[in-house]
């Protein structure tokens, strides 16, 4: 790739984590300020708060480790970076694929319409369930980054040894771990909170588009607000249903070490990864009525300024 064309994809993804950051760190703030004013969140918003601060957090940690590992390929492989960034991507990666798997969760069982017992005991007991829930998504994702962990110490010491298991060289080392280890390992750890929002996703899209077929039969005319609410939301859970897809694919994918610093697809293939963390809180803003009140506020505020 020439290098003017991977400066741009750079400038790229370097935007988008700007943009990623800032509406996260927004979400946290407004909600942290509620929380303070209050004492309390409900629910939903106790999972926004979290899912806000892991993928501010996650944003910040894949900014410095791509730029560091692009630029200081050797030192990266030398010194303990690539154990220090591996520790804490894993980590908030984990998190931030459950919290988004029970905010999927906790809008189907709020608003899917459906009538089976199981569902009308987990729409009773899921809300006040979440702390727990929360608390145990951060369990899970500290036992699954000591398992990558110990994989990238066995590529930290392998550097330094040279020839690792049997005859095999570092290189050989290394790509078998890949593939072997932290392919599956990524697959299966990822798969589990991929699998709870797909399903609880797929009933809640289909509740809604029963219920909005239902209305359009009732003679509701498509300018009906209620029908159009409906309608938003089945866009807004479609998109966070691709960006999410695209976002569990992308991330096995890496995980098999496909793109290398020196791939002429290494930052487009990044911007991808990080797609989902950096537009979706956009619509998570637009879609709750006191962020999105709170940011046209911010936004006339701006205007205010700038015109002025």
């Amino acid at each position: 790739m020439q290098p003017a064309l991977t400066s741009l994809f750079m400038l790229l993804f370097f935007l988008l984590c700007l943009l990623g950051i800032l509406a996260n760190g927004f979400i946290v703030l407004v909600l942290s300020r509620e929380w303070r004013q209050r004492g309390r969140l409900p629910p939903s918003e106790l999972i926004l708060i979290s899912l806000g601060a892991s993928r501010f957090c996650l944003q910040w940690v894949g900014l410095a480790h791509n730029f560091y590992y692009f630029l200081r390929l050797v030192d990266y492989s030398r010194g303990p970076a690539q154990q220090l960034f591996g520790l804490h991507w894993d980590f908030l990666n984990s998190a931030t694929f459950w919290f988004g798997t029970w905010l999927s969760v906790l809008f189907c069982v709020k608003i899917a319409n459906l009538s089976h017992p199981t569902f009308l005991w987990l729409k009773w007991r899921f809300p006040g369930s979440v702390p727990w829930l929360l608390l145990g998504s951060l369990l899970v994702s500290s036992i699954v980054t000591m398992l990558f962990f110990w994989g990238n110490r066995a590529v930290y010491l392998g550097f330094f040894i040279g020839r690792c298991s049997g005859n095999m060289t570092y290189k050989e080392w290394s790509r078998w771990l890949e593939i072997h280890y932290f392919l599956p390992l990524k697959f299966v750890t990822l798969s589990v909170p991929c699998s709870v929002f797909l399903v609880s996703t797929a009933l809640l899209i289909n509740s809604l588009r029963r219920h909005t077929r239902m209305m359009r039969h009732n003679a509701h005319s498509l300018q009906d607000p209620s029908t159009q609410a409906h309608t938003r939301a089945l866009k807004s859970l479609i998109s966070f249903l691709v960006l999410y897809a695209l976002s569990f694919v992308s991330i096995v994918i890496d995980a098999a070490g496909f793109f290398s610093s020196d791939s002429d697809w290494y930052w487009p293939w990044q911007i991808l990864m990080y797609l989902c963390t950096s537009v979706h809180p956009f619509i998570l803003i637009h879609s709750n009525l006191r962020l999105r009140g709170v940011f046209r506020q911010l936004l006339l505020l701006v205007r205010g300024f700038w015109v002025a």
